[in-house]
């Protein structure tokens, strides 16, 4: 099956992050409002609080960043993978830097697909088994499942 055009790739991008959708708030929207404090509850002991999910995404937003581009040299400014760790002193300073890593990543993987030929879209992005148009639908798919885990998250913890 051959990929969506890029346009459309690019849209659905856009709307899971922080795009007008009807399935409800997209990821951007999800953090509207959200303070430190309560980013940094927990649903439960064990569970992921949402500054943890704010930087697992951007983390595979680079993820798949360096997937397209095939640069090995790139690296995350956070220590961790998959969940970074969170900040020693976690205020609402480091918070804000947090939501601003995640739209920077975000920004970044947009440019990268935006500059693509329609050719790239069916190749392998890097090593994976996945081709770059199904890493750019499945990093909108994570955002979009992340969106409503903040939801959640919100919930259970004001």
């Amino acid at each position: 099956m051959p990929p969506p055009p890029l346009t459309d790739l690019l849209a659905v991008y856009d709307q899971a992050f922080a795009g007008r959708s009807w399935h409800g708030t997209p990821l951007w929207g999800a953090l509207r409002g959200l303070d430190a404090d309560h980013a940094l509850r927990r649903p439960a002991p064990g569970r992921h609080n949402a500054w943890e999910l704010v930087l697992h995404c951007a983390y595979w937003k680079f993820v798949a960043r360096q997937r397209i581009t095939g640069d090995a040299e790139l690296a995350f400014p956070r220590a961790g993978h998959n969940f970074p760790e969170l900040p020693p002193v976690p205020h609402e300073a480091e918070w804000k830097r947090d939501r601003a890593l995640l739209k920077r990543e975000h920004d970044l993987l947009r440019a990268v697909v935006a500059a693509l030929k329609p050719s790239a879209l069916t190749r392998r992005a890097g090593k994976s088994r996945f081709t770059v148009a199904e890493t750019v639908v499945g990093i909108a798919s994570h955002d979009l499942y992340h969106a409503g885990q903040v939801q959640l998250v919100r919930r259970l913890t004001v």
